[in-house]
């Protein structure tokens, strides 16, 4: 988790495999990776193969 990023994140823990509920930005919590979800697809690994993502940024409507 990294503590101290913009207000508009969100620090809820998503792993690849799972249906995302909304669309946004996932950054990997072992590379920081970006991976960019629509709301409804499945999240996939991150570029590097790690299939956890520890935090959301950029979903429509949050502020």
């Amino acid at each position: 988790m990294h503590w101290g990023r913009r207000e508009e994140e969100a620090t809820m823990a998503a792993h690849a495999g799972e249906t995302a509920q909304k669309t946004g930005d996932f950054y990997c919590s072992k590379c920081d990776a970006k991976v960019h979800v629509t709301q409804g697809d499945k999240i996939p690994k991150c570029p590097n193969g790690h299939s956890e993502f520890g935090s959301r940024r950029n979903e429509p409507g949050n502020k």
